[in-house]
């Protein structure tokens, strides 16, 4: 029985494996087999994280060091420039700066009388719209260089900041600070007063702004960074390279000049040589004639 079994097996089998589409079906099969293993692989591959890509990410996170404290210089200097008043909508600008380019009025408004001459405005005068006495402070972060009073000035306070950037305080009542002493953007520097140079303003503060010893008017970089004010120095070095070039042409021009004025005074010179040529020789003519006059 068990050889009919064994029989009848291979037979079937030999039929089976006699189709046609037996071999097709079977490569088929083993191709979807191996198709499905690399991509089950691939998929894992991908799952698994790289140790190389973690180390990177973590390298490329801020760590905080003690270093970050030299950045303070750097956010000094972004410091924006403000009034030296608390309350700016309060405050009015009594005396403007005297700028050379501005329009005639706002020059009028720049000048500041006092004993019978007129002075031109190197900052600018701000009082109270009350006209009262009023807090004073600190335009920028700062170190206080010089406190002094002054007979026509008043009160006087001198502040040096980053970047080559002086403030000048003047008309002062009270002085709230000391020479040496470093004051904060904001801090009060004293209080709004009165002068004899500027008496006609009342109760204000002068305010004065420079850059490299130069002044500035203070108007045109409220609420600017301190940085803007380097475009005042590289406008200052424009105009006095034009300066030199200007005067290295006009030089030139009277090098050039100077040969066709010599040639002139040259020519001029020479009418008057042959002019007193010809009066020598009339002089000899007539000695002569009269030489033989004589004889005869």
């Amino acid at each position: 029985m068990k050889e009919e079994n064994n029989g009848a097996s291979k037979n079937k089998w030999s039929r089976i494996f006699r189709k046609k589409w037996f071999f097709p079906a079977l490569y088929l099969t083993v191709a979807a087999l191996l198709l499905s293993v690399v991509v089950w692989y691939q998929n894992v591959d991908n799952q698994v994280p790289d140790v190389a890509d973690e180390q990177e990410q973590e390298s490329d996170e801020y760590i905080p060091s003690s270093n970050d404290e030299d950045a303070e210089p750097v956010l000094d200097q972004q410091e924006v420039i403000q009034m030296p008043v608390v309350d700016q909508d309060q405050a009015e600008i009594v005396t403007k700066f005297y700028d050379y380019n501005a329009e005639q009025e706002d020059q009028e408004d720049s000048l500041v009388f006092y004993n019978n001459r007129y002075y031109q405005s190197t900052g600018i005068d701000i009082a109270s719209a009350t006209d009262e006495t009023f807090d004073v402070v600190a335009s920028l972060t700062g170190t206080v260089t010089e406190v002094k009073e002054d007979p026509l000035l008043g009160n006087v306070v001198v502040m040096t900041h980053d970047n080559d950037v002086t403030t000048y305080y003047a008309s002062l009542d009270e002085v709230n600070v000391s020479a040496d002493t470093d004051v904060e953007q904001g801090e009060s520097v004293g209080t709004a007063g009165k002068n004899i140079f500027g008496k006609d303003n009342g109760m204000h503060v002068h305010f004065e702004l420079r850059k490299d010893g130069n002044e500035v008017n203070p108007e045109s970089f409220f609420n600017q960074s301190v940085a803007s004010l380097d475009s005042v120095t590289d406008e200052e070095s424009e105009a006095s390279e034009d300066a030199v070039e200007d005067e290295q042409s006009d030089s030139a021009e009277e090098e050039t000049d100077a040969p066709e004025e010599d040639n002139r005074e040259e020519e001029s010179d020479a009418p008057d040589e042959d002019a007193g040529a010809e009066d020598d020789a009339l002089e000899d003519d007539t000695t002569d004639s009269d030489n033989a006059s004589e004889n005869e």
